[in-house]
């Protein structure tokens, strides 16, 4: 399981992974990855390139399906197959890209797929009347008009309309994949205050970055994998940069209070 930090959970994770293991052909992508995800808390998934972050997620997200191990929400054994299975209990991902259509405006990219019909008949009044609620709720203020192209927004706003798309559909779980990344200063600011919001809402929100200062400024948990193994995860109180660099690149780190246990192998104090 890796080492688990000051760890004294007050309730039980909406989601759980438990023994995860995936590989492509010859390749061991995950190896028995266990990983809690609790509601009214951001985790950040941290890790080198090439460590597992993606494949985890596109696991959690029904992209790809575990070859061993289990999943449980809300402390319910569940299996996902495919990303409708994970739509079904909660489950949004924003991927890096935000998978937005630039030529469509921003009611229209929020509904894509799930168009709202009346008499056979785009309901246009109540899909705009449901996105500027969501954004309302978000407090995502900058956008000029929610019928404007995409293409026209911001980097931070693009985002934030991947967010709200996301968390329209009931989600209780929202993940996202470098959400911060190529953003500038007050973009960033932007995104991070919604990712807070996200979780005083209750969402269990996941969050994967490099960027140790965002980690740090919005993370309750992190979570560290290392060539397909989740090493440490705990309180991010629990953490410091340097530890999380160790754990991220070696696997190890001596900076955490730690105990052995009689197989010789580390964890941290439950």
């Amino acid at each position: 399981m890796g080492q688990v930090i000051n760890e004294s959970p007050a309730a039980e994770p909406r989601f759980k992974a438990r023994g995860v293991d995936k590989h492509f052909g010859p390749v061991q992508a995950l190896t028995q990855v266990d990983l809690d995800l609790y509601a009214g808390q951001v985790t950040a998934l941290c890790g080198d390139n090439g460590a597992g972050k993606s494949v985890l997620t596109k696991c959690i997200a029904g992209i790809y399906e575990i070859d061993h191990g289990q999943f449980f929400w809300e402390g319910q054994p569940v299996h996902v197959r495919s990303p409708r299975d994970s739509a079904r209990l909660g489950i949004e991902t924003v991927y890096q890209d935000l998978a937005l259509a630039d030529n469509l405006d921003i009611v229209q990219n929020m509904f894509l797929g799930r168009e709202r019909l009346r008499n056979g008949f785009l309901n246009e009044d109540d899909m705009e009347r449901a996105a500027t609620k969501t954004l309302a709720d978000l407090r995502v203020t900058t956008v000029r008009s929610i019928r404007q192209p995409v293409a026209s927004l911001s980097g931070g706003q693009r985002q934030s309309v991947a967010v709200a798309k996301a968390v329209m559909w009931n989600s209780k779980l929202v993940m996202l994949d470098e959400p911060t990344a190529a953003l500038g200063v007050v973009q960033t600011r932007m995104v991070l205050d919604l990712v807070r919001r996200l979780r005083d809402r209750g969402l269990a929100v996941m969050v994967i970055s490099h960027n140790l200062n965002d980690v740090f400024e919005v993370a309750d948990r992190i979570a560290v994998v290392h060539l397909g193994r989740m090493v440490a995860q705990g309180r991010a109180s629990a953490f410091d940069r340097q530890s999380v660099v160790d754990y991220m690149t070696t696997g190890a780190s001596s900076r955490t209070g730690q105990r052995t246990d009689g197989n010789g192998a580390k964890s941290g104090t439950r």
